[in-house]
């Protein structure tokens, strides 16, 4: 039921998904794609969005952040630092994910329903 749900979230927000291009998302497609759910990323590491704003990351060293969407972007905040780093994020109708950083770097990954 909730992959249903995700993809039509994804193809309602996105005109022209079903052409698998890469599409930016606006903050609403940011909040409703991210909230509570799971991003494996490709290259192993996975990370999970809390609608209370946290997320947790689980790599070889597991750390809890924050997240938001703010202005078009995903921000995220990762203690003890107190900058907030933001990025484009890229979907497509196959629930991949893409974040893209000012200087370039990128991170994909797919959502993953649980």
């Amino acid at each position: 039921m909730r992959l249903a749900l995700v993809s039509a979230l994804i193809a309602g927000l996105w005109p022209g998904a079903a052409r698998a291009e890469w599409v930016r998302m606006d903050a609403a497609g940011i909040t409703g794609a991210l909230t509570d759910m799971l991003i494996v990323y490709d290259t192993g590491p996975t990370q999970r969005f809390y609608a209370s704003g946290r997320t947790f990351y689980d790599d070889a060293r597991p750390s809890w952040g924050y997240w938001r969407a703010e202005a078009g972007q995903y921000c995220s905040q990762w203690p003890p630092a107190s900058a907030w780093a933001c990025y484009d994020l890229y979907g497509d109708e196959t629930g991949a994910v893409r974040f893209v950083g000012s200087a370039g770097d990128e991170y994909t990954g797919r959502l993953v329903v649980e």
